[in-house]
């Protein structure tokens, strides 16, 4: 069985104003959170206003529904004593008059002073899918097959359509503020891994980036574990929806780690063509199709379906085809993340909106009451650390 693990950040808001406010240390010095910060499953993010929970590695998505469950009622029971709520959005909805701190550690004090704005802009959080690959040269090669599914992810991911108080229009703005960075969107390809490491340590030496964690593409190899990394998701609102995706995203690796082996031929995928399906999928989500890495335009459910038959035998091998299948019809019959935030804000305003996308909406923890049966939770000082951080 091939493992994973999933990474979400969370956003801190005022429970009253719903803006941002600067509160991670105070949530993580919190009774009951002190042993998870320890065992680096909550860890602190760039800014102040964002902490990041990691699951440690696992075999099922039973055990990352009952992991991700079990981080966010600790999480929103620390925030709650600290002042402040945490939200599963991609994008903070509003934002105040002055900058939120960046986090007192060397690394995001380097960031600030390299990013600048967009430093002060960067209130977005995502979803990282950590999969087990059996090598370095079989992780880029997988690399490369995952290249024209990413546009689908964040289709069907995008989580992030408020900004500043106002409807972006775009279903992942996330996408939008990540493409600023130097080395960011759709991964190019590799011939192998000697050029992937070459080609990072060319970005190193020009002082393009920092350090590789600064490769902000939407799936890059991990430096720290053995383990392809897929961050094309903004965090999502349940846990049921962010296990559909880990599974989505395990069975595609699994797929891509198989074609390599076989020596199957490469997509055609052109770099214009990918960034151009990327940017639409990012706007619109699911709802004016995909453009597809060559070129071609497909409905809704003509994009669900080709990813399902893609992903289909792999889903099959690790026994997930009917979890996955179960997650989608849920998925599909609530809508899109980004369309349910809208919806909730015409309904109710930045209360309802923050409700919805609270840590502990009644949404999520409804959705994953059997998941909370049927899981058993395992010791996160065994399983150990998935991954690394967003910035």
């Amino acid at each position: 069985m091939i493992t994973l693990g999933v990474e979400e950040e969370y956003l801190l808001l005022d429970p009253v104003t719903a803006l941002p406010v600067p509160l991670a240390d105070e949530v993580r010095a919190a009774s009951g959170l002190q042993a998870m910060t320890e065992a680096r499953e909550i860890k602190s993010e760039l800014l102040q206003a964002q902490l990041e929970a990691a699951t440690p590695v696992c075999t099922g998505l039973a055990e990352v529904g009952g992991h991700l469950l079990r981080l966010r009622h600790a999480v929103s029971a620390a925030a709650q004593k600290a002042g402040c709520r945490p939200v599963a959005c991609g994008a903070a909805p509003l934002a105040g008059g002055a900058p939120v701190p960046v986090t007192g550690e060397g690394r995001y004090l380097a960031l600030q002073a390299q990013g600048a704005r967009l430093v002060d802009e960067q209130l977005v959080n995502g979803m990282h899918v950590h999969v087990g690959v059996p090598g370095r040269a079989a992780a880029v090669g997988a690399l490369n097959r995952l290249r024209p599914w990413l546009p689908v992810l964040v289709a069907m991911g995008g989580n992030s359509p408020l900004w500043r108080g106002r409807d972006t229009g775009f279903a992942s703005w996330r996408t939008v503020v990540f493409g600023r960075w130097p080395v960011s969107g759709p991964p190019p390809l590799f011939e192998g891994p000697d050029d992937y490491d070459r080609r990072v340590g060319a970005l190193l030496r020009a002082g393009a980036i920092m350090d590789t964690g600064q490769l902000y593409w939407q799936a890059r190899v991990s430096e720290r574990y053995p383990t392809l990394e897929v961050r094309a998701l903004d965090v999502q609102l349940t846990v049921e929806d962010a296990v559909l995706f880990a599974g989505i995203v395990r069975a595609l690796v699994t797929t891509a780690l198989r074609e390599e082996r076989e020596g199957a031929p490469l997509a055609p995928c052109p770099p214009e063509m990918l960034h151009a399906a990327n940017w639409h999928a990012a706007r619109y989500g699911l709802h004016r199709g995909l453009i597809d890495a060559h070129g071609r335009r497909r409905g809704p459910g003509e994009a669900v379906g080709a990813l399902l038959a893609h992903i289909g035998p792999a889903l099959d091998e690790a026994g997930d085809t009917r979890e996955v299948n179960r997650l989608l019809r849920l998925f599909l019959g609530r809508g899109a993340p980004a369309d349910r935030q809208r919806r909730a804000l015409a309904a109710g305003g930045l209360t309802a909106l923050t409700a919805l996308a609270s840590t502990e909406s009644p949404e999520s923890a409804e959705s994953t009451e059997s998941m909370e049966s049927t899981e058993g939770r395992g010791s996160p000082e065994s399983a150990g650390d998935p991954g690394s951080t967003e910035n």
